[in-house]
């Protein structure tokens, strides 16, 4: 038979309140108290009914994490967040539905009303380029609806996670500059994305650093996908002089300048060096094993994730979380012979 609220007061010797109290997270139950009431539901496996549970504080313990599903849906990316914010949720007995809104789609606003008026949502979690979408915070804000962000640009008054991109791909760039390399190309990522504006200012500072003159020619523009990948590398082999590395915005990519270079004869790294972004498991799937950096996608969504629980449940406002990089040095990256 399935264990009642009633059946755990029962047990610990306290009211079904107290029950109801612990499994709001109130900051009234003493924490004695508190933790022989959690004990006691995990030991009879109790697990709450979420519609009773948020018919009795008018919530719905539902978050929503958002995302733009023209900006690559089968992302390794948003794969990792949504596990990280699944992560937090389970921690903390929410529940998190994963919805996909289309930024350039003429319903989007409709959309954002029926995801707050159907699925009466407690707050979301917003990943670029919906973190920055203005249509979106304003109507988020209009309803009342508290929200966490991912590597969102505006940092003032934000809640959420954020890590120094730009100072990251100074520092990959960096790297390949201490290889040798000279004729070093970018791929940038969607245009509108913060990370692409990051990770391209990150790249023209280590040049600037170095002493080495931008050359747009080895900018190439690309969409975080692997497919674009392919094509901005086929434009970069097009040029006369062809680049000895190159740094791709994000791992997908990367992963389609390989394949690139492998359709045009060029062997990595011998011929090519190649680099990403973001260390998704992909980074070491991929032959050789590509030099990237490692930005904690999954940690990153669990920490805005944990933010928004903090603001819910009245623990206090939320900050926003600044986490650390490491370069992830591997084979895909050589000194040029």
């Amino acid at each position: 038979m399935r264990v009642r609220l009633e059946d755990v007061a029962r047990a610990t010797g306290v009211s079904p309140k107290t029950v109801s109290r612990v499994l709001n997270e109130e900051s009234s139950v003493k924490e004695s108290t508190r933790q022989k009431v959690l004990a006691a539901m995990e030991s009879m496996n109790y697990r709450p009914s979420p519609a009773a549970r948020g018919l009795a504080g008018s919530r719905s313990f539902l978050v929503a994490m958002l995302y733009d599903n023209n900006d690559n849906p089968a992302s390794t990316y948003l794969a990792e967040v949504q596990d990280g914010v699944l992560d937090a949720c389970d921690a903390h007995r929410y529940s998190m539905m994963a919805c996909p809104l289309r930024m350039r789609g003429k319903d989007f606003i409709r959309r954002v009303d029926a995801l707050v008026y159907d699925h009466h949502i407690d707050g979301v979690i917003m990943t670029p380029p919906l973190t920055d979408y203005a249509p979106l915070l304003q109507r988020l804000k209009e309803h009342g609806v508290p929200h966490a962000s991912l590597s969102p640009l505006q940092h003032e008054g934000t809640i959420g996670v954020c890590m120094d991109e730009q100072l990251a791909a100074k520092a990959l760039v960096t790297h390949l500059v201490e290889l040798g390399h000279r004729r070093i190309a970018h791929i940038v990522g969607i245009a509108n994305h913060g990370a692409s504006r990051w990770r391209l200012a990150g790249y023209k500072d280590a040049l600037a650093a170095a002493g080495l003159p931008f050359d747009p020619q080895y900018v190439v523009q690309g969409e975080f996908t692997f497919g674009s990948g392919v094509l901005a590398a086929r434009e970069l082999f097009a040029l006369p002089e062809l680049p000895t590395a190159i740094f791709a915005a994000n791992d997908d990519m990367a992963a389609g300048v390989m394949w690139a270079a492998n359709e045009r004869g060029l062997k990595v790294p011998r011929d090519l060096s190649v680099c990403g972004f973001d260390d998704t498991p992909l980074a070491t799937q991929l032959w050789p094993p590509l030099t990237t950096v490692r930005q904690p996608s999954r940690e990153m969504g669990k920490l805005a994730a944990l933010q928004l629980m903090e603001l819910l449940r009245g623990r206090g406002t939320g900050l926003l979380v600044q986490v650390p990089y490491a370069l992830q040095l591997r084979e895909s990256t050589s000194r040029v012979p």
